[in-house]
């Protein structure tokens, strides 16, 4: 019996905030990863959400530079806008 192993792109999109932190429910908006608030928000409830690696159920879970979300096989890392 042959197994084939495929690998998903393990690429990261930057995303730069201009304040201190943002919160998830709005980074998914911001992100572009969802059409809608409600729509994170039942996202966000139905554990499809992970921060660093962990499911967060969190909506309003303060996210900083260095954060990484990850959603539906895409990933985001929130960083520091120098401008």
């Amino acid at each position: 019996m042959k197994v084939r192993v495929t690998k998903r792109s393990a690429a990261v999109t930057d995303i730069p905030i201009h304040t201190e932190f943002i919160k998830l429910q709005d980074f998914l908006k911001f992100a572009n990863a969802v059409e809608s608030g409600g729509m994170a928000k039942n996202m966000i409830v139905n554990e499809e959400v992970q921060v660093n690696g962990e499911t967060c159920t969190m909506r309003g879970k303060k996210l900083r530079p260095g954060d990484v979300v990850t959603f539906l096989d895409n990933a985001w890392r929130v960083t520091a806008d120098e401008t």
